[in-house]
């Protein structure tokens, strides 16, 4: 299996894309703080540039921001966490329309 998303400039350390530069393998934390639940995904990742229709296929809607790069994560592996040591957050919107 494979997860894609558009990369966009950041603060030009490029810590991410210089480390995948050197070491393909990644890992990822998916984290749903009001559910506490929480997903770790293996794999390795690759840079994809100058791919216009992979972009657009990963782009959120109605987002503004101008994509650098497309990444790719092979997945390897994944596991569900304990949520023990999540702490529970919620939304203000959600806070909000609970106590209206």
């Amino acid at each position: 299996k494979t997860v894609g998303f558009a990369d966009f400039l950041g603060n030009k350390q490029f810590i991410t894309t210089g480390n995948l530069a050197d070491n393909p393998r990644a890992l990822l934390f998916l984290i749903d703080y009001m559910m506490r639940q929480r997903i770790k995904i293996w794999g390795t990742a690759r840079i994809v540039e100058d791919d216009a229709e992979l972009t657009a296929r990963l782009m959120p809607p109605d987002y503004k921001a101008r994509p650098e790069q497309v990444i790719l994560f092979t997945v390897s592996a994944w596991d569900a966490n304990c949520p023990q040591h999540i702490p529970q957050r919620f939304e203000a919107a959600d806070v909000s329309a609970a106590l209206a």
